[in-house]
């Protein structure tokens, strides 16, 4: 039994995992066959899936900045899958040492590598949870010792909503973090969209090699007026809901064409 309260039986390696083949786009080394091999496949049928990974990434490298620069000093990132430096804490804290990271994702082998790579620097923290349940994850100890609700906090939820199924509601999910988090905290958010892409082709079979593989979570596309939802009670700052490239650039913009094979919305929102 580890200090995550897992065994080392729980770590499915049957499955593939979302966080393993995302890991595995980023051209990590922290994933299993499985994983290698749906991914892999996934490639192949939508090679635009290692550009929209590593822009998604960038994303949220600028926004994490952007909120430390805001003077934001807590951050909870929920679903931050295999650690890839630069983390969010080694970005926040290098604006101000002083940002306190509570990391938060429901795959056991991210907390084995949580260990080694999110745990060394001073105010960080890990723990195992399920976006699914605010409750747990709110009210977790380690959220309790390390976020003050008083004070504005930025709540991450990069790349995880739209493993979440219609049926589970995650429009209230975000409502229910959101009405836990005081005015002027900040939301980091980023989805996958079928909006430029065509889904009858390799698109559409790229997508369904999630639920066709077995994988521990299934992907659901939505459109931009879906996504934009999420962002209810919160003011959206500049530039607004766009492409993760188009959000805040530190470095060339993408031409349109380029643009049209990134299927991702991205956003920050201040809490009103």
């Amino acid at each position: 039994m580890t200090d995550q309260g897992f065994t080392a039986e729980q770590i499915d390696t049957s499955r593939p995992h979302p966080a393993r083949m995302y890991d595995y786009y980023l051209g990590g080394r922290d994933n299993y066959e499985v994983d290698r091999e749906a991914a892999q496949r996934v490639i192949d049928l939508f090679p635009d899936i290692v550009s929209m990974a590593q822009g998604n990434r960038r994303f949220m490298h600028r926004a994490v900045r952007y909120m430390a620069e805001s003077g934001i000093r807590q951050i909870i990132d929920i679903g931050t899958g295999i650690p890839t430096a630069p983390n969010t804490h080694q970005v926040a804290q290098k604006v101000s040492p002083d940002v306190r990271v509570a990391y938060v994702d429901n795959d056991p082998i991210v907390a084995t590598y949580a260990g080694a790579h999110l745990l060394g620097a001073g105010n960080t923290g890990f723990f195992l949870g399920d976006v699914r349940d605010p409750e747990s994850i709110l009210k977790h100890p380690t959220i309790g010792g390390m976020i003050d609700f008083d004070q504005p906090v930025g709540l991450m939820l990069v790349a995880v909503l739209h493993f979440i199924k219609d049926e589970e509601d995650p429009a209230a999910l975000v409502a229910a973090y959101r009405d836990a988090l005081p005015a002027g905290s900040r939301l980091v958010l980023s989805h996958t969209t079928g909006d430029f892409h065509q889904l009858d082709g390799d698109a559409g079979e790229a997508r369904d090699v999630y639920r066709d593989k077995g994988a521990t979570a299934t992907l659901t596309l939505r459109s931009r007026e879906q996504v934009l939802g999420f962002f209810d009670g919160f003011d959206l700052v500049d530039p607004g809901l766009v492409q993760p490239p188009l959000w805040r650039p530190d470095g060339p913009v993408p031409s349109e064409q380029e643009l049209a094979h990134v299927g991702f919305y991205a956003g920050v929102g201040v809490k009103n």
